[in-house]
């Protein structure tokens, strides 16, 4: 027994170690539940209660996106909002079902499924698809990855979110134009609409007319009354009208069943843990990697999004890394439940705030009644008719399509423009999931383009002796020596334009003598030293000389580790000194005048104060 109790204190001890040098905590939430008063628990528990009766019909409409049963969005909905909050360091967020994620599970299965039995293997492996999601982004959060986030750009969401929107939406047209399953083939955008459109001549006027009135239905109440549920008002009465209209049964449906508490059980959950060691497991997850990768990638930028712009509402300065490891245990969790992926909801998180959420405990409320919500109504879901959830989706779908932040990015940048289009054309002929990433790969190859333009400016002495600028056009007064001063980034997007321009410059052949200030140069990494290295050995060649004035700590520690201070030589480096900026460059003129024998030369230093 002392055993034990010494193996789960050294374990506890073990896992406090590994979260405190990652910068995570176990539970986040004792933070938000200080004070915590019986004011806080009503206003909390109406929130979770406005959330909830969103959530609910968001759940299985996301679950129509992506191609599963209703019941798998709705138990998402309910098991990520009631585990998230535990581990999530925002307070608003509320983690569930998105149409992001939902279009990017849409689009894999529809790229892959060729028939129903491929169809019904894929729904098998969806809990092992999301167990995937969460895995990463626990990986992603230890490795702070989140950190890196920033540096996407959001002319990548604005494209992704539009194009995904366009697919997802013409692929409902098959549900509200009422066409006999199989008719509607093809993977792609144009492949959907040509297939549809040569199949119009099938069209049933029962379930468009439906679908034009649940339209129309979800418009007006939107613009006359926002704040009314509309998606699940309009979900249970043109349920009623269908059910009234057609007696018969004809009408396609989109099924539906309870969730059952065996699928919450422990047995249930150590059987799924078992099924995935069935001796095939690398065979299934090496084809679900690239998807896995995609929706985690998604997940963690929306819910990253999400997070610092409700923190910006209440002046909350949420961790990333922290709702990143939070976002993964939650899908953990989700697919040990036969869920579907999770991500931070934009709607239901606004919705959250706007209810007046005092703490995480409103998100955990929400999701006890999703779940109490799909325990007592999920059977209800096989009375909706197909064309009435199709038209729903493509409302959620055209809501997406924001003008605004279409027509920033448009008209911002040549870069952003680019990215923007390129990502809307990627989503309309690409899975999803490869999508994304040319848009993501298009935003850093223009960023890095932009980034690795390093300012290299030449200094001369005047018929004073000053050092000044040099003038273009005109012959050097001092051929013998050249001061090239450095400014910029230095990483390997810039080392081929550094190494250029400088070797521009030694095209004089009566230039002897280089000196590069390298006092605001930054970020020199492996490239940039091989390139000045590669230089260097140019010059040697041609009995030419290389001096580096002015380089700060990190700089000489970069030479130094990589070894080049024995290439450049020791006599060679001036180190910069804040308190005298120009020191550095004087000692190295008069390197420069020794190793070309005047040192009897007089040394000016021009400064201009005015001038950065």
């Amino acid at each position: 027994m002392k055993g034990v109790v010494s193996t789960l204190s050294d374990l506890r001890s073990e896992t406090r170690r590994f979260f405190a040098e990652n910068h995570l905590q176990v539970f986040p939430i004792r933070h938000h539940l200080k004070g915590y008063s019986a004011g806080a628990f009503r206003k909390d528990l109406r929130a979770g209660l406005d959330v909830a009766l969103l959530g609910l019909p968001q759940g299985m409409a996301y679950a129509a996106i992506a191609g599963l049963p209703p019941v798998q969005g709705i138990v998402c909905a309910a098991v990520a909002a009631i585990v998230g909050p535990f581990f999530a360091s925002s307070r608003l967020t509320v983690p569930g079902p998105t149409n992001a994620t939902a279009f990017m599970v849409g689009a894999s299965i529809l790229a892959s499924t060729n028939g129903a039995a491929v169809l019904q293997q894929n729904l098998l492996l969806m809990p092992l698809l999301v167990l995937m999601v969460g895995l990463l982004l626990v990986i992603g959060a230890v490795f702070r990855f989140a950190d890196l986030i920033q540096y996407i750009s959001r002319s990548v969401v604005v494209g992704y979110v539009t194009g995904a929107a366009i697919l997802i939406s013409v692929n409902q047209l098959k549900h509200v134009l009422g066409f006999e399953r199989g008719l509607v083939s093809g993977k792609t955008f144009f492949g959907i609409v040509a297939s549809t459109w040569s199949g119009l001549s099938h069209t049933q006027a029962v379930p468009l007319g439906l679908a034009l009135g649940t339209i129309v239905l979800f418009w007006f109440l939107r613009k006359k009354l926002p704040r009314f549920p509309a998606f699940a008002g309009i979900l249970v009465f043109m349920s009623a009208v269908g059910f009234y209209i057609d007696r018969s049964g004809l009408l396609g449906r989109i099924g539906g069943h309870t969730p059952t508490l065996d699928q919450f059980s422990a047995d249930d959950i150590g059987l799924k843990l078992e099924s995935l060691g069935d001796g095939h497991l690398f065979e299934h997850i090496s084809p679900l990697m690239g998807i896995a990768i995609a929706i985690a990638f998604l997940a963690a930028l929306e819910n990253s999004i999400m997070g610092k712009t409700l923190g910006s509402r209440t002046g909350q300065q949420p961790d990333m890394n922290q709702d990143m490891f939070g976002l993964g245990v939650t899908n953990i969790f989700t697919g040990l439940f036969s869920g579907m992926p999770a991500s931070g909801s934009p709607t239901r998180s606004a919705l959250n705030h706007e209810s007046g959420s005092m703490s995480p405990v409103s998100t955990i409320f929400s999701g006890l009644l999703c779940l109490i919500g799909a325990f007592t109504l999920g059977h209800l879901a096989g009375y909706v008719p197909t064309s009435v959830l199709a038209a729903l989706i493509i409302c959620i779908a055209a809501s997406l399509i924001n003008r605004r932040n279409l027509r920033i990015c448009f008209n911002a940048t040549r870069s952003d423009a680019a990215v923007l289009v390129v990502t809307i054309f990627s989503t309309l002929l690409m899975p999803l999931h490869v999508a994304i990433f040319v848009g993501v790969g298009v935003s850093v190859i223009l960023y890095l383009r932009k980034a690795a333009q390093p300012q290299l400016v030449e200094y001369e002495f005047n018929d004073k002796g000053d050092l000044l600028e040099a003038e273009g056009g005109h012959a050097r007064r001092l051929p013998g020596i050249s001061i090239v001063h450095v400014e910029g980034d230095l990483f390997f997007g810039a080392a081929e334009l550094f190494r250029t321009q400088i070797q521009r410059t030694a095209a004089d052949p009566n230039l002897r003598v280089i000196i590069l200030r390298l006092k605001n140069a930054r970020h020199l990494d492996a490239t940039s030293v091989m390139a000045l290295e590669e230089l260097i050995k140019f010059l040697s060649a041609q009995g030419r000389f290389l001096l580096v004035s002015g380089a700060m700590r990190d700089v000489y520690k970069v030479l130094r580790n990589s070894g080049m201070i024995e290439v450049i030589g020791r006599d060679n480096i001036f180190m910069g000194v804040p308190s005298n900026p120009n020191i550095s460059t004087k000692n190295a003129l008069k390197r420069a005048q020794t190793l070309l024998g005047t040192t009897d030369a007089e040394v000016h230093i021009f400064y201009d104060p005015s001038k950065s």
